[in-house]
């Protein structure tokens, strides 16, 4: 009875951080969108001066500018590939998060190669939960999934106890 009541109590746990996963997708996409604004932004600020100085695009300016005898105009257009990379990277992401199921979300969020938007992104999270369908329906899937694959070990081990016994008793 009481190993009962604590599986009931750890799938209750399990359940309730499940259903956190949606709701910190929704804050990651908000986080994303907030730095794809600020990149673009960027972005179209190089294209703004590339056509003002009659380049082709921000990319022909910026290898120009890479060949430049200045080390800080060779470093500013270092930077700006980078920037330009990163917004790149961002309509990716966004992308996916608009058109991409919960399970792709998380796949993407827990990446290690972006480790430091989830780590910036869980400092303002707030828990909660989901008001979609989706978002239970995800959170109650992935609680028992968990659930029963941790309750393996423990099937396997009380069916071998049986076993045992029953084998003593003969």
């Amino acid at each position: 009875m009481i190993g009962r009541l604590i599986d009931k109590l750890v799938f209750g746990l399990i359940l309730v951080i499940a259903l956190q996963l949606p709701q910190l997708a929704d804050h990651y996409q908000q986080f994303l969108a907030g730095l794809y604004a600020s990149t673009q932004w960027q972005v179209e600020g190089y294209e703004a001066t590339a056509k003002e100085y009659h380049y082709a695009d921000a990319e022909a300016m910026i290898a120009r500018h890479q060949q430049n005898e200045e080390p800080s105009v060779r470093a500013d257009a270092e930077q700006k590939v980078q920037t330009i990379a990163l917004y790149k990277e961002l309509t990716q992401g966004l992308a996916m998060f608009n058109t991409g199921n919960l399970f792709e979300k998380t796949a993407y969020m827990f990446n290690p190669v972006r480790f430091d938007y989830l780590e910036k992104t869980v400092s303002n999270f707030k828990p909660g939960i989901p008001l979609t369908t989706s978002g239970i329906g995800f959170g109650v899937v992935v609680a028992l999934v968990v659930h029963y694959l941790g309750s393996i070990p423990f099937i396997l081990w009380a069916r071998r106890r049986k076993r045992q016994r029953l084998a003593r008793a003969n």
